[in-house]
């Protein structure tokens, strides 16, 4: 065992060691301590590099977010506004359109009212049996919108009028010829072919309006009309007076050839006929003399 001195000796050399040891810690703790803050502050400028990139790339990102969204807000707010254009000009067009048929409709109704008024004018004009208005009143109302039945009832009745107006004029006409008013007798006739056609007496007033022509020195007009009667007279009994009335205009008229032609017809279809023996004497002068 040593001495007290060499002890103290030797705990001095072991402290001194554990001082160096621990200096040598220190130091090398500090070196380390330097080295991880030089670390530190290069890793928070590393982190602070990438957040401000991250806040300018977010910062971006939202510009190009806000961008977008303005863009898409623009396009839907423009197909919006053109949708609602759109829906403006189709409703305009369907209020123009139920004006319009708005606007028909009033204007049908009028025309309805007026035809109807019109036709219970024309029912009482039927009434009281005043035919010359009821066929003038016809003629004016028979474009109006009148309904089926009233139609077909008002033109049966003006038919059954104009008839019989027809057949009143033509028995003025022949009364007029009788007494040699042969201008009137072709007014009346006249008037009677014009209220209605296709009469039983249409045929006997053609020849009458013939002869009245003649009588008023018109053979000229006398002539077409006595062909058509000599052709195709409906009424046979009057094919003979017409055909021997149409010798005579071309006499007349000095159309002695054409009256010739007449004269044989007439005596070939009519042989017994009780003018034939004029018409042979008739044709024997002009054979004779031209």
């Amino acid at each position: 065992m040593g001495t007290p001195s060499e002890e103290l000796d030797q705990e001095i050399r072991e402290l001194k060691r554990e001082i160096i040891e621990s200096r040598a810690l220190v130091i090398k703790t500090n070196n380390l301590t330097s080295a991880l803050s030089a670390d530190l502050k290069s890793l928070s400028k590393r982190q602070q590099t990438q957040e401000r990139r991250l806040v300018w790339t977010s910062a971006a990102a939202y510009v190009v977010f806000v961008l977008v969204v303005f863009v898409a807000l623009k396009l839907a707010w423009d197909a919006r506004v053109d949708a609602v254009k759109s829906e403006g000009e189709q409703a305009k067009h369907s209020i123009d359109r139920l004006t319009r048929d708005l606007k028909e409709l009033q204007k049908r109704d009028e025309e309805r009212t007026r035809a109807e008024a019109h036709a219970a004018q024309a029912y009482e004009l039927v009434r009281a049996g005043r035919r010359a208005e009821l066929v003038e009143q016809w003629e004016k109302i028979k474009a109006e919108p009148l309904t089926k039945a009233e139609s077909a009832f008002l033109a049966d009745a003006v038919d059954r009028a104009r008839a019989e107006l027809s057949l009143a004029a033509y028995y003025q006409g022949m009364e007029h010829a009788r007494l040699g008013r042969w201008h009137e007798a072709s007014q009346s006739l006249e008037e009677s072919l014009a209220l209605k056609e296709g009469t039983s007496h249409a045929a006997a007033a053609r020849l009458k309006i013939a002869e009245a022509h003649r009588k008023l020195g018109r053979q000229r007009e006398a002539i077409p009309i006595l062909q058509r009667l000599a052709e195709s007279s409906p009424d046979r009994e009057l094919l003979d007076d017409a055909t021997f009335l149409l010798a005579e205009c071309q006499v007349d008229v000095q159309a002695y050839n054409d009256a010739k032609t007449t004269l044989r017809g007439f005596i070939k279809r009519f042989p017994d006929s009780p003018m034939i023996n004029d018409a042979k004497v008739m044709l024997a002068e002009l054979a004779s003399k031209h």
